[in-house]
């Protein structure tokens, strides 16, 4: 039990009321278990994707996508039959199985190609589906308000996880191995599942799921719908189709940033194990500036000027650099658009994207939220992958992919408007509504 001036002092400084302390807290640490995990791993998966041929990329990106479309009905079709305090657990159990078995077959063999490109595509789908359930389960247990005050803090886990995450990656590869990296994310995989029980307990009581919260609904139930609802309800839905959009736009301009990156490291440090020491500084320096823009910046942005401003500011930033890139088309410059695009995501337009499903229901915030982040994402990647690799064809250079990078940028940009102000319309009705309720219940006594 923390001291009562810990508490209060703490709660300050991460814009936490007393009892949201504790929740918050397990939130931040279930996020640096599963980034300091993932981004071990990430370095292998680039060094893989070079090994299984640059010029292959686009076909691991459409195998990434076509694994997408069959393993996201199966993820419905759990989520039905299963309770929502459960569901987390089947998930990354289920996850855990598999890292066992590939730091098993990197033992035997870490040099074939097949396994290379295996790897690539399952820690694709690997990392869209951890991430996305855990954000899940963050709207789940958060109402919209406490949302907007507490997800920088809770994503800032994710931040420091990405910098002590690549730092072990780059000093422990030559020591443990691929495989015993892949072991140590699994073993951290396991205690961000056990995180996951107190949350759920304090839904229940101060969160999303307490006596009177809007919208509150059993954790105890499956989530409602058949295997493809997550699709349909994305179909009906105009504000899920403009999330899904702008989902899309966002996994275009990264893909172009990408396979430019991709490129120019296979040109420029040939050694597999430079390769992964260059990535890991690269997610290190990401990683440092995401952390500090979400303990400082992020959630007064986000309760003071709005989530408009988390989801626009960022697409019009990467839109001025394309075209700076494309004014003076360099590695420099490609590098530090590329850092400031994934500070961006990570610090603003990741956790502004998922304060847009904190006012739905737990139908859209499990089924409807997961095939966006799935399957949306990855057919993005998909297309923008053989489209970055047609405006190759046509021989331009960097010079025509920075400028459809621009248009796209911009067009992302309006579109994270549009969405936030919607997003802070329904917050701001949903408060207003669980006031009066409060008042009705306070004059019932």
């Amino acid at each position: 039990m923390f001291p009562t001036i810990l508490v209060r002092r703490l709660g300050a400084a991460i814009n936490a009321e007393r009892h949201e302390v504790g929740p918050a807290l397990a939130g931040f640490a279930l996020f640096f278990c599963l980034f300091s995990g993932y981004f071990m791993l990430r370095p292998i998966r680039e060094s893989m994707g070079i090994m299984a041929g640059v010029e292959n990329l686009q076909w691991l990106f459409t195998a990434t996508f076509v694994v997408m479309l069959v393993a996201v009905p199966l993820f419905a079709w759990l989520s039905s039959r299963v309770p929502r305090i459960h569901f987390v657990s089947w998930v990354y159990g289920f996850f855990c199985l598999n890292l066992l078995a590939f730091a098993v077959l990197f033992q035997l063999s870490d040099d074939s190609v097949w396994l290379a490109r295996v790897f690539y595509v399952w820690i694709s789908v690997y990392n869209l589906f951890v991430v996305s359930v855990a954000w899940s389960l963050m709207a789940d247990v958060f109402d919209s308000q406490q949302a907007k005050r507490l997800f920088a803090f809770i994503a800032a886990g994710a931040s420091v996880g990405g910098l002590v995450g690549p730092a072990i990656s780059a000093l422990l590869v030559g020591v443990v191995g691929e495989s015993g990296l892949v072991l140590l994310a699994g073993v951290l995989l396991g205690i961000a599942l056990a995180l996951k029980a107190p949350l759920m307990c304090w839904r229940e009581v101060g969160g999303a799921g307490r006596p009177g919260a809007v919208k509150a609904e059993s954790s105890r139930k499956p989530v409602a719908g058949n295997p493809f609802s997550g699709l349909t309800r994305v179909l009906q839905s105009p504000y899920l189709l403009a999330i899904a959009a702008f989902v899309v736009l966002l996994a275009t301009v990264t893909t172009f940033l990408y396979f430019e990156q991709a490129r120019l490291v296979a040109e420029r440090f040939p050694d597999r194990d430079a390769q992964i020491r260059v990535f890991g500084i690269i997610d290190v320096i990401v990683q440092a500036g995401a952390l500090l823009s979400q303990v400082f910046i992020t959630g007064r942005i986000a309760q003071k000027l709005g989530v408009r401003v988390l989801l626009a500011i960022v697409p019009l930033l990467v839109c001025v650099g394309f075209i700076g890139l494309a004014l003076a088309p360099t590695f420099a410059m490609l590098a530090a658009l590329m850092i400031v695009r994934r500070i961006g995501e990570y610090a603003f337009v990741r956790p502004g994207r998922e304060m847009l499903f904190a006012p739905l229901d737990a139908e859209s915030k499990y089924k409807a939220k997961n095939f966006i982040d799935t399957v949306v994402y990855r057919a993005g990647d998909a297309l923008s992958g053989w489209v970055k690799s047609f405006l190759d064809l046509l021989g331009q250079g960097a010079v025509l992919v920075a400028l459809v990078g621009a248009g796209c940028a911009l067009v992302w940009s309006a579109l994270g408007w549009y969405l936030g102000r919607r997003a802070d319309e329904m917050s701001a009705s949903d408060a207003t509504e669980e006031k009066g309720g409060r008042r009705q219940g306070l004059a019932g006594r």
